[in-house]
């Protein structure tokens, strides 16, 4: 489970643009924002934010993901296809992965800061 997350950005409108895109499938919504930081919740808890800083690495260890929750597959679906179209790059199209679970189906994405997010839906098939 996952109170929230907090990542750092070297481009906030570009990270607000890519993130309030990607993460709308998965019923996110932009909640806060400021100069240095957007945050997105579902049903009102503010769960995901981006922090602007001006200087150094904002990648994280390659082998580190974030994952999201997704209602459905076709959210996952969905996430994949608008973080592509917002600058994001393929790092596992949508599909099972049954090395986890029977219905473990999910998509990995490179967001426009080079870190690894994914998008998981463990429920079965609609």
């Amino acid at each position: 489970m996952i109170d929230h997350i907090s990542l750092a950005t070297t481009d906030l409108g570009r990270a607000r643009c890519f993130y309030t895109a990607a993460l709308a499938p998965l019923g996110a919504v932009e909640v806060a924002v400021t100069d240095v930081s957007a945050g997105w919740a579902v049903d009102g808890q503010d769960d995901f934010y981006v922090n602007l800083v001006e200087h150094g690495s904002v990648t994280d260890n390659p082998k580190t993901h974030y994952a999201f929750s997704a209602p459905s597959r076709a959210a996952v679906d969905a996430f994949h296809a608008a973080a592509l179209i917002h600058g994001g790059t393929d790092d596992g199209a949508p599909g099972l992965r049954p090395r986890y679970h029977p219905n473990y189906y999910a998509a990995f994405v490179i967001d426009p800061d080079g870190r690894r997010i994914e998008a998981v839906c463990h429920r079965a098939p609609e």
